[in-house]
């Protein structure tokens, strides 16, 4: 079976190519589908990855997951792969791993969308790259404004900074590292130059008088991870939103499919970087959520961090890049407070983290920290980061500035990315939250069947069926506010079938699982796991009879009966 390479990042050709490989090679797993086009007219591939053998995807519950809906963001494409890849080649296998992936597979589902967002992605990878926020759709202006524009200047594929000598700039040399640049002090009065002024490598549109320039608004400023439904704010609101919830086609085939599937019991969406895995809510404190699916979340996230050692934070008290300012209109919002499953955005990767470097507030510390920790970061790229991590300044005559130098990180791959020798270690675990997460899903099984004849051609019949899972059938206590729909037991009958009590289609409710039990023995545990139908019917030996339990999210149980 093809094996994936970790060495590199896929291009859109070679993605596909990939995922055409696997299908073909285990059509009894997995196949691919296109569930949308993007903007530009690209595929948006999911792998569906199912033992088919078990019975369908659709009958089981599902896990979704996605990647790179930031377009240079591809970490989260390759950690999507690499869960592809875990399962693929796991399933079937005798040690532990392959026993667990085996398990999860022949009773679950996933759905996997390697990449959101394959226009971004094409031009983050590009021999000449350009780094946009998502989609490459012109946005919010038609045409491209004035203003100073990031670019790959001198052609060489990569996008450094550029740094502008200015006495009058607020960076300056390092005392400790001459290759790094510190903010100047309060009091710096100009003794202590050389100064600098801070660029992304880039030019300037428009006219340009010597003096001053400003910086462009963004041409291609969408933002589509505030693209989704939930509290969907317009621009003047929050920017890059789109013109409306679900404007853009990436968002609008993941929406579409996600409803459409309503066995999908939660979801994780792969993004750079931070090392973290957030949570739900963004736009208000834990105190507002349900007091089961709280204590379920922060369960949840303690396994998570025992299996991937990120730190689950929410959104709203942890990771918000305002004090003052909330975010909306993201997918696991979307997909908690709109279906009622658990969802989580993975920041992977993160260069402090990786250089030893201790970090409380998450996006406070971009705006505010010691210059120690600049030194520590220098350092490891220096020891860890490969060939082209850090590129020492060189001069460049720019066709606008004059003389500038270009230079520093390589930001691509050391702060948005991890250097590629460290991409497969980065991802690997998060597989296994992956993999726990599905299997946490609610399950619908057979607990007991019992027939009975009362003479003639009267029958009793008595189907229970429970669920198996830790998580109840409504997944959530959000989801009942949104009236989930029941579990319901259905019989169906030839026409030498009478019912004689009880109904063909019996709404047995939700039924509990093992997430709230608490840990006090002493408290009854009477099975609320459990659900039943009886009839009474009436019909000659040897009928048949078909029964089938289902519920939105813990799949579907078909049975025969044959009476006598």
């Amino acid at each position: 079976m093809t094996q994936a390479q970790f060495d590199r990042f896929y291009k859109y050709d070679e993605l596909t190519e990939l995922l055409e490989k696997w299908a073909q090679e285990c059509p009894h797993l997995c196949d691919k589908q296109s569930i949308g086009k993007s903007y530009e007219g690209r595929d948006l591939w999911l792998m569906t990855v199912t033992n088919r053998a078990t019975g369908p995807a659709e009958d089981k519950p599902a896990f979704w997951i996605d990647g790179n809906i930031h377009a240079t963001e591809v970490t989260g494409s390759a950690a999507a792969i690499y869960l592809l890849n875990h399962l693929l080649h796991h399933y079937g296998g005798d040690d532990a791993m392959g026993q667990q992936v085996t398990k999860v597979l022949d009773s679950r589902a996933f759905y996997v969308l390697p990449r959101a967002n394959p226009d971004g992605a094409e031009l983050a990878l590009a021999d000449q790259p350009k780094y946009i926020r998502s989609s490459v759709r012109p946005y919010p202006f038609d045409e491209p404004q004035e203003g100073f524009y990031t670019e790959d200047i001198d052609g060489d594929g990569r996008i450094l900074t550029m740094r502008v000598a200015d006495p009058h700039g607020p960076w300056q040399q390092s005392d400790e590292d001459p290759r790094l640049l510190v903010l100047r002090k309060p009091d710096d009065l100009g003794d202590n130059g050389p100064y600098y002024r801070l660029f992304a490598e880039g030019k300037i549109r428009g006219d340009y008088d010597g003096v001053t320039f400003h910086e462009a608004p963004p041409e291609q400023g969408l933002d589509i991870n505030r693209n989704f439904p939930y509290e969907w704010r317009p621009e003047s609101d929050q920017k890059g939103a789109g013109l409306f919830p679900t404007s853009e086609p990436e968002i609008r085939a993941m929406v579409r499919f996600i409803t459409d599937h309503p066995n999908i019991t939660g979801g994780i969406t792969y993004h750079t970087y931070s090392r973290v895995l957030l949570r739900p809510p963004s736009i208000e404190p834990d105190e507002k959520l349900p007091t089961d699916d709280l204590r379920i979340y922060q369960q949840i996230g303690k396994k998570g961090e025992e299996l991937t050692g990120y730190k689950p934070l929410a959104v709203y008290h942890d990771f918000r890049y305002h004090p003052k300012e909330v975010i909306t209109g993201v997918f696991d919002d979307w997909l908690y407070y709109h279906l009622g499953v658990f969802a989580w955005t993975a920041e992977l990767w993160s260069l402090p983290k990786a250089a030893g470097v201790e970090i409380e507030d998450h996006t406070g510390w971009f705006r505010d920290h010691p210059d120690e920790d600049d030194l520590k970061i220098a350092q490891w790229v220096d020891e860890n980061g490969g060939e082209d991590a850090w590129v020492d300044w060189y001069p460049f005559e720019h066709p606008q500035l004059g003389p500038v130098e270009l230079g520093g990180y390589n930001t691509f791959c050391t702060w948005r990315n991890p250097p590629l020798h460290l991409l497969e270690a980065e991802v690997a675990p998060q597989a296994a939250f992956a993999l726990f997460h599905a299997s946490i899903s609610p399950k619908l099984e057979e607990h007991s069947l019992d027939m009975e004849s009362l003479g003639g051609d009267r029958w009793r019949l008595r189907w229970v069926v429970q669920n198996t899972g830790w998580l109840p059938t409504n997944v959530s206590e959000k989801a009942l506010e949104r009236k989930l729909q029941p579990v319901e037991i259905r019989l169906e009958t030839g026409e030498d079938v009478d019912i004689l009590q009880g109904n063909r289609v019996c709404k047995i409710g939700q039924l509990a699982g093992r997430a709230t039990k608490s840990k006090s023995w002493w408290e009854n545990d009477t099975p609320a796991n459990r659900g039943k139908a009886e009839w009474v019917i009436q019909a000659p030996v040897g009928s048949i009879l078909k029964l089938a339990a289902k519920g939105p999210r813990c799949g579907v149980i078909r049975r025969e009966v044959k009476l006598g």
